[in-house]
């Protein structure tokens, strides 16, 4: 089986399956063959991009795969360690903490914790912008 892009004499394209290249050959000068939004006779090969196969293996696509989450998981803990060695922890208490630094415009305290959603959302209407991190944990 093969497939062929198709355009008719009025620009339309289309795809369609068949059995050989000599097949479509034969269709076409028999004008079996119509475009499949105007009904016109006149069709033609469009351009195709050839399909080629990848050599890889899968375990070589896994293989890939795995090294990419390997480094993205360390570049997440190396950014853990950087946000609990210059940051403070403030738990729970993170929107309350947030909202004293944001408008006390002197402090530039660096702080994290957790919030619930609703709280985010609270403080994104207040003009807060909070980034949230995928907290990996250390033994991950």
């Amino acid at each position: 089986m093969i497939k062929y892009n198709l355009k008719c004499q009025n620009d339309h394209e289309f795809e369609s399956w068949f059995s050989s290249s000599e097949e479509f050959e034969k269709l076409t000068k028999r004008k079996l063959l119509e475009c499949i939004y105007c009904s016109s006779k006149k069709i033609h090969k469009s351009i195709m991009a050839p399909m080629i196969s990848n050599s890889k293996s899968k375990n070589d696509e896994f293989e890939i795969i795995n090294k990419d989450l390997k480094n993205q998981n360390y570049k997440l803990h190396k950014l853990r360690k950087y946000i609990e060695e210059n940051f403070d922890y403030v738990g729970k208490d993170f929107s309350k903490r947030v909202r004293e630094i944001y408008y006390d415009k002197k402090n530039k305290k660096a702080i994290y914790g957790t919030t619930t959603p609703e709280e985010r959302e609270e403080l994104s209407e207040e003009g807060i912008d909070l980034l949230s991190i995928p907290w990996v944990d250390k033994d991950n």
